[in-house]
């Protein structure tokens, strides 16, 4: 299971890091990113916190655990900025909290921060062709998400991709360990969504690939 997208005591999450990556380790987790909830108030705070946490935890555990953050309703003026600021703070994975439809995120956040070029677009919602296309020009990753909510548009989010061929990959969003999932599980999502097996597998050996040449 590859997992880039979680919480943890440092914004809204239940559990420690390590208790959160024990638990991943578990059920056979191979990466997983914990990318807490961030604006400017929280970066020099939460990055340093997980970038220790990640690099102890990656003497003893089998799950690579990549330090990152989710930047949450941040205003697209700002998102460039955001986004600078937690990869000199040592964020490896930089999730963009997208436009999902149960919440109230700026219109635009999507678009800038694909332009920004995060690394992965959180729940982007009833996404753009255009922003899609930008996704893939800006190699931004989009999420296919296990979280109730979230996932209301997943199945619009899988159609544009396989439209346009963008990347994608399926995280959690884990609050709590119970958000946790297993690798069958995450298939489960993907086919729900709208992919057949082997766009699920396609897309989770492109990801994998793509991790391997960062971490």
């Amino acid at each position: 299971m590859i997992d880039l997208h979680t919480h943890t005591i440092y914004s809204d999450g239940e559990l420690i890091p390590f208790e959160l990556v024990r638990r991943a380790e578990n059920i056979g987790y191979k990466y997983i990113a914990l990318t807490d909830h961030m604006d400017f108030s929280s970066f020099e705070f939460v990055i340093p916190k997980l970038v220790k946490a990640a690099k102890k935890l990656n003497e003893v555990s089998k799950t690579t655990v990549i330090p990152g953050c989710e930047i949450t309703h941040i205003p697209p003026s700002l998102m460039k900025e955001a986004v600078r600021e937690a990869r000199k703070l040592g964020a490896k994975i930089v999730i963009g909290h997208g436009e999902s439809p149960v919440e109230p995120v700026l219109v635009g956040t999507n678009r800038s921060a694909i332009d920004a070029k995060v690394d992965i677009l959180a729940h982007p919602g009833l996404i753009t062709e255009e922003d899609v296309k930008r996704a893939i020009k800006n190699n931004v990753i989009l999420e296919i998400t296990a979280r109730g909510g979230h996932n209301i548009t997943n199945g619009h989010v899988a159609k544009l991709a396989k439209k346009y061929g963008a990347l994608v990959t399926v995280n959690t969003d884990a609050h709590s360990p119970r958000d946790l999932i297993t690798f069958d599980f995450a298939k489960i999502v993907a086919i729900g969504a709208g992919f057949d097996e082997n766009d699920f597998y396609k897309a989770y050996n492109l990801v994998e690939k793509w991790l391997s040449t960062k971490f």
